[in-house]
């Protein structure tokens, strides 16, 4: 696992540095800052691994609500950045993300509530609904910022850890009618108040809501600008062919076709620079890094561990089906980033914190004891 990350150490500072070529200087040293960020990432990773991850579920009620806490003054004090308020504005220029901590942070209390069950099959009333709570105040903290993406993380991680913690199928069969209940719902009264949800959200200026919920469910329909990144991150990937066009040689991305191309749409450069064989490699090392993750979670003895592993591989598979899902249209466009390849600094300290847990709940299985 540390030589992949090391792999995606170089990856991710390469691409980052054809990405913002073409902007000469606007994106300044960001492919430097990359490399600076994993450094301050391996140390994050080698000192969480040290530390008994036990002992930070102790405190997972603690760390629960500062994490609440956090996204409440962000939504109240941040300024708002892309039509959003996520970001708390820190000394040379960094950025910081509540938002991206939580999701850790939910996967730790979540573990500590599965874990007082001992295995037992999960109670509705007494276990799930609890749990779901604890997830649902930060899905509507971070809603209303907005951050759809980010949002829609927790549930994955929520469904994924009740599952692993020996939910009941009968409880598993009501859940999912229910949620393909209201996604046909929300469809069917999206397509038919159309036009009266368009001009609600323009008037709360929230437009870019409609254009990426209405460019998927009525491709059709969208307007060209509104379908701008989809239609272009398509091309580019396509035009990649099987080897690509080159490295720093992507022409739709030197032509400034692909926004964000060295956060969002990175896996486009990936496409059309290295192509289906660029691409298909990449997504190899991201199967051999959580199958190394899957092994561990089912060594260990602590149940506990093995819920945080999982949800921490239900956290980085969503967020890799879903990046690159929407880069070639089979899922509408969100803020999600590509895991460890993405710039983004919160984004990857974040990612090597969950590393840094794999890590000690491996190292730390030989001490188990029931607490």
């Amino acid at each position: 696992m540390v030589g992949i990350l090391v792999i995606f150490m170089v990856l991710s500072s390469l691409l980052v540095r054809s990405a913002i070529a073409p902007y000469e200087g606007k994106f300044n040293a960001y492919d430097l800052k990359t490399l600076v960020f994993y450094v301050i990432g391996f140390i994050v990773v080698f000192g969480m691994s040290l530390v008994d991850y036990r002992t930070i579920l102790k405190y997972s009620w603690f760390i629960y609500g500062a994490g609440c806490l956090m996204l409440i003054l962000v939504y109240l004090f941040a300024p708002v950045k892309n039509g959003a308020r996520s970001w708390f504005e820190l000394p040379g220029n960094l950025l910081f993300q509540p938002a991206e901590l939580v999701k850790v942070i939910l996967i730790l209390t979540t573990a500590y509530l599965l874990g007082q069950r001992e295995q037992q099959h999960l109670r509705f009333g007494r276990d799930i609904i609890p749990i779901s709570a604890v997830t649902l105040i930060p899905f509507v903290l971070v809603v209303i910022q907005p951050d759809l993406g980010n949002a829609i993380i927790y549930l994955i991680i929520l469904v994924a850890m009740l599952w692993i913690g020996n939910a009941k199928y009968s409880h598993v069969v009501i859940a999912f009618t229910i949620l393909l209940g209201a996604l046909i719902l929300f469809v069917t009264l999206f397509n038919t108040f159309n036009t009266e949800i368009r001009e609600y959200l323009e008037e709360n200026n929230k437009q870019h809501w409609y254009q990426r919920i209405n460019t998927f469910i009525n491709p059709d329909q969208a307007s060209n600008d509104e379908r701008h990144q989809s239609s272009y991150a398509k091309m580019a990937i396509g035009s990649g062919g099987l080897l690509g066009d080159g490295y720093m040689n992507g022409e739709l991305k030197n032509k400034k076709f692909i926004p964000y191309p060295y956060s969002d749409s990175i896996f486009v450069v990936v496409g059309e620079e290295f192509g289906f064989v660029g691409s298909s490699l990449l997504l190899l090392l991201y199967f051999m890094f959580i199958y190394r993750m899957i092994l561990i979670a089912m060594r260990c003895i602590d149940k506990r561990g093995a819920y945080i592993i999982i949800g921490i591989v239900a956290m980085f598979l969503f967020q890799i089906f879903e990046n690159v899902g929407m880069m070639i249209g089979l899922m509408p466009i969100t803020g999600i980033t590509l895991p460890f390849i993405s710039y983004g600094g919160t984004s990857l300290l974040i990612n090597m914190l969950c590393i840094g847990l794999v890590f000690s709940i491996k190292l730390h299985q030989e001490k188990y004891k029931v607490d």
